[in-house]
């Protein structure tokens, strides 16, 4: 206890020089904060939109279909797709078809101001599709698909912009069946989603199940089974399970988490971790100058000190627990500081967040975010600032106090 109120007198004792290091290291403390809530809430809502409205939790395919993933072939569809709904069902699951094929979509000018085409990939829907993807929430003008209703689809709001459509505007659409013949069609545009993840909203293109068999020649095939999980399911052992139950039925199916499905995501959340980690070894930084040079010129300015005390019969055990108190005092009054000033900041940033449309508009970020970015708490980030502004600052007065204290009595009491 002595040593305790030794240590908290003397940071009484420099109230401007504790303040000014303390504030520092809470600058830093907040900053760090910010940014990893920031990066945490941008995590957050990327999954949830991913999963909402691009990969469902789990998808079957064709092991062939997922080789030639890039070319959307036709021809490596589940003919009886039936049968994976069944399983997915019985599993607890919710589940859907859906069918994607690469097409031509040909403008006209007297639609949209001059001739041309645009390579587009049309996703084919049935009535249930929202069990899994919530898409005709983000309805924002015009209407949805009537069931089995063809010559019409619908289009994100943002490649609507991009080419100038809007709803009534009619366009051609052409695609190879899938037996290989070529297939044209005509197609008026009912309708507009405002999906909230930028990578759909970018590229969607919608069409009814029922009318893409028929002009494909599906006969009933489909390029996937999409699902969302039931209650309680871990995301890996639900993967295990419906492959299992797939593969005792003898089909050759294969069964794909959303994480085998977007890897670009999983690399920029790996880079996230990194640059999170970046940011707290500056800010330790940070602390280990201000700590450094505050223990520093403590111990020049009070040589006569420890030199009377160390005369008087003071270990130098003691004198070091002394000026690590002093030192992990400044340390814990700049981190809690920091918590306080990145706690209230994070308010902000959670309820309102900020809005980065301008920015993200026309830049990919990889983030499926639309507009706002909002921070999220994090237990773990507040607890490991404040563990690593303390320990990192009582860490960071060892080499000046063992620089002060190599010096002799009879030198250190010369030097008052």
């Amino acid at each position: 206890m002595f040593l305790l109120t030794l240590a908290a007198k003397n940071l009484t004792r420099y109230t401007r020089r504790t303040i000014i290091t303390a504030v520092a290291i809470a600058l830093g403390i907040a900053m760090y904060i910010i940014v990893d809530s920031m990066l945490a809430g941008a995590a957050l809502e990327s999954e949830r939109n991913l999963i909402w409205y691009e990969t469902g939790s789990l998808r079957v395919h064709r092991p062939s279909w997922w080789e030639d993933r890039l070319y959307l072939p036709l021809d490596q569809s589940i003919e009886n797709p039936q049968v994976v709904v069944d399983a997915a069902r019985q599993a607890g699951h919710r589940a859907v078809t859906r069918t994607r094929f690469s097409a031509e979509m040909i403008l006209y000018s007297d639609e949209f101001g001059e001739d041309g085409y645009l390579p587009v990939t049309v996703t084919a829907i049935t009535p249930d599709d929202a069990q899994v993807y919530p898409l005709i929430e983000t309805l924002a003008e015009g209407r949805l698909l009537f069931e089995g209703e063809a010559e019409a689809i619908l289009l994100g709001s943002w490649l609507a912009e991009d080419i100038g459509a809007k709803v009534g505007s009619l366009v051609t659409i052409t695609a190879q069946g899938k037996e290989g013949f070529l297939q044209a069609f005509d197609a008026e545009i009912v309708g507009l989603l405002n999906c909230p993840n930028p990578n759909v909203n970018r590229t969607l293109v919608v069409m009814d199940s029922a009318a893409v068999d028929q002009y494909l020649g599906l006969e009933g095939a489909v390029s996937s089974v999409d699902i969302a999980l039931g209650r309680g399911w871990n995301l890996e052992r639900a993967k295990e399970d419906l492959q299992q139950r797939l593969d005792a039925l003898d089909d050759d199916l294969l069964v794909l988490s959303w994480k085998d499905l977007a890897p670009d995501y999983l690399a920029i959340m790996s880079s996230k971790q990194g640059g999170t980690a970046l940011i707290l070894l500056l800010v330790f930084a940070i602390a280990a100058v201000g700590i450094s040079n505050t223990m520093m010129m403590a111990m020049y300015e009070r040589s006569a000190e420890i030199g009377m005390m160390r005369s008087m019969g003071m270990s130098e055990r003691a004198l070091y627990r002394c000026f690590f108190y002093e030192a992990g005092g400044i340390g814990l009054l700049g981190s809690l500081l920091g918590l306080l000033l990145g706690a209230l900041a994070n308010i902000y940033m959670v309820e309102v967040g900020i809005d980065l449309s301008f920015m993200l508009r026309d830049l990919d970020m990889g983030f499926r975010i639309q507009s706002i970015m909002r921070g999220a708490w994090q237990l773990s980030t507040f607890t490991s600032a404040l563990a690593g502004g303390t320990l990192l600052s009582v860490a960071s007065a060892f080499f000046p106090i063992r620089r002060a204290l190599k010096l002799s009595i009879p030198l250190a009491l010369a030097r008052q």
